[in-house]
């Protein structure tokens, strides 16, 4: 999804180290947010970079396996990046410990399951469960991430907050909607916390298909007891049909 273009920087080089890091950090996080290969004249309006800064960077990155060059001026993900999520994927240990509760969660219910880890304001998920028998297609890539507001699993962790907490994510993030049913003010999000505290199982809703006219629930539940006194950070997501109990 295009994002809101920046004003554009100068085209000389920066001298900063740091600098050249931050922008090569934003030529990534632009390039993730597409499927499809991402034209240099693309990369520099999202970015704001100079198009012969940008082109420079890419061509660094490109030698190091950060990117790859697809068609002429354009470019994706490289492989290198998939190397190194493997090497942090191999390090969650949570993975190990959470995948038997999660396999046996997926068997009973017969739906996607998806572990997530709370990372700042965002849900960033690690592990997932699924098979093609699941009545709701709704399973997240490992590694996507998703902010708190807008996914089941992550009011959850926002339901753990203080009100003034509560009220702060909300001025850092905006709490931007994803689909119609989102929550997009300060008042709903204290109200579905407090909901989510009281009863250990939020929802999300969103449509299952453009064609399907039905909404669909998204449903987080944890295989252990959950209170609102817990700590937790890590926390599986199950995806069911709406109304199904």
């Amino acid at each position: 999804m295009p994002r809101p273009a920046r004003p554009p920087e100068s085209g000389a080089e920066a001298k900063s180290p740091i600098q050249v890091i931050e922008r090569m950090m934003k030529l990534l996080d632009v390039l993730s947010s597409y499927h499809e290969p991402v034209s240099l004249k693309q990369l520099a309006l999202e970015t704001g970079l100079h198009p012969s800064t940008a082109h420079r960077i890419l061509a660094a990155m490109a030698v190091a396996g950060f990117v790859e060059r697809a068609d002429p001026g354009t470019y994706r993900l490289g492989i290198r990046l998939l190397e190194l999520g493997n090497v942090v994927k191999s390090r969650i240990s949570i993975r190990g410990a959470a995948m038997p509760q999660m396999q046996a969660l997926h068997e009973k219910i017969g739906e996607s399951v998806n572990l997530g880890v709370r990372q700042g304001d965002e849900i960033v998920y690690v592990e997932r469960t699924s098979s093609g028998k699941s009545s709701v297609r709704v399973v997240h890539l490992v590694g996507a991430r998703a902010p708190l507001h807008v996914t089941s699993v992550g009011k959850l962790y926002l339901a753990e907050d203080s009100k003034e907490n509560l009220r702060n994510y909300a001025r850092r993030t905006g709490l931007p909607g994803a689909t119609p049913a989102s929550i997009t003010s300060v008042a709903a999000l204290e109200r579905k916390s407090t909901a989510s505290a009281v009863t250990a199982w939020p929802t999300t809703t969103r449509k299952s298909s453009r064609a399907c006219a039905a909404w669909r629930r998204r449903c987080a539940t944890t295989p252990a007891r959950w209170s609102p006194d817990s700590r937790c950070r890590r926390r599986p997501n199950a995806t069911t049909p709406n109304g199904r109990p």
